[in-house]
């Protein structure tokens, strides 16, 4: 009963030194950083997707996908705005279970996580490149957040991590949007205390370091659903939910006032295809409401080559091996129908 070092991990610094950014993904991922703050400030009208696979669990489907993305952005990016999903750290409600790319590189191999952050950059790497897509990652760990630091322009903070201490201040360091969802038991002033946490200035201990923050004034909400105490999932994305949560937001006095919705976990209680039906759903509310359509500035869509999951070792190329997804035809049916609908 201990815990047993098993080697040293490079400093990030070390990392990005042997696997730098040319000047040219720089200048891309600045951009890019600048349009997503301009829309969660409220001075570009456009629409915000954070899509793509549950987890980041292969990078040749992942980056095939990012690259089908791609396309169809250029198609709809008059009035969308993309960023893919690359999650590389997967939460578990146990603990038990496959932990992300960041733990294993291999799924079906142990964990290996020096092996895992150089995975990670490097995904994160070639999605920039090829793609030309600064990407999101969920901030499952605080204290790797600067091993990605120069190549991520989104970040989550999950149900499991809202009420974190650590979270929070680190948030409140960060220079690109961060979203905070509500808790799993689904308590709306947990996250919003968590978006007061990040918006102000704090000093704290960082990777050994005293520092200091300035607060990020682009620090949000995400609205996923919740589960009861018997383990019943209730979504949060009605209209009545985001009119509550436009009045919570008018009461704290928040800087950007701003709403991503998560069409799936709790909000379609993991039945994937819901999603769907609620992105529309949540359009519709926008067209019926000055002050929602004001606040939620985009949506959270889980979607992958292949429809639904599989479990590891089955091997259905572009299938999420966690929560299940929608499938490509699905998923370009969707953001075309978002962009008309907008």
């Amino acid at each position: 009963m201990a815990l047993n070092i098993i080697r040293e991990l490079p400093h990030p610094s070390e990392l990005k030194k042997a696997h730098p950014l040319s000047q040219e993904l720089i200048n891309i991922k600045a951009e890019r950083d600048s349009e997503v703050k301009k829309i969660f400030a409220g001075e570009s009208d456009k629409f915000l997707l954070v899509i793509g696979p549950c987890s980041a669990d292969s990078e040749e489907p992942v980056l095939d996908y990012i690259t089908r993305l791609r396309g169809l952005q250029e198609k709809v990016k008059d009035k969308i705005f993309m960023i893919p999903r690359i999650y590389t750290g997967k939460p578990r409600t146990t603990g038990d279970g496959y932990k992300g790319m960041l733990h294993q590189p291999d799924p079906a191999a142990m964990p290996d996580l020096k092996s895992g952050i150089i995975a990670v950059r490097h995904l994160h790497m070639r999605a920039l490149a090829e793609t030309g897509f600064s990407c999101a990652d969920e901030m499952l760990y605080p204290e790797n957040y600067s091993y990605l630091d120069d190549l991520l322009s989104y970040i989550a903070i999950g149900a499991r991590s809202v009420e974190n201490q650590q979270h929070r201040l680190v948030s409140s360091g960060v220079d690109i949007p961060v979203g905070m969802k509500n808790p799993t038991g689904g308590d709306i002033s947990v996250m919003m205390n968590s978006i007061t946490a990040a918006q102000h200035p704090h000093a704290f201990i960082y990777r050994g370091c005293e520092v200091r923050s300035d607060g990020n004034p682009y620090a949000h909400a995400i609205l996923r659903g919740y589960v009861n105490d018997r383990g019943q999932s209730f979504p949060n994305y009605h209209f009545e939910d985001l009119n509550r949560l436009a009045q919570t937001y008018a009461e704290k006095g928040l800087m950007n006032p701003a709403l991503i919705v998560d069409t799936n976990h709790s909000n379609s209680g993991k039945q994937y295809l819901e999603q769907t039906r609620i992105a529309k759903e949540i359009l519709h509310s926008m067209r019926h409401s000055e002050d929602v359509k004001k606040l939620v500035k985009g949506l959270m869509i889980e979607s992958y080559i292949e429809d639904g999951s599989q479990k590891i070792g089955e091997n259905v190329y572009g299938r999420s091996i966690t929560d299940p997804c929608l499938g490509w035809e699905k998923t370009e049916r969707l953001v075309l129908d978002i962009a008309e609908a907008l």
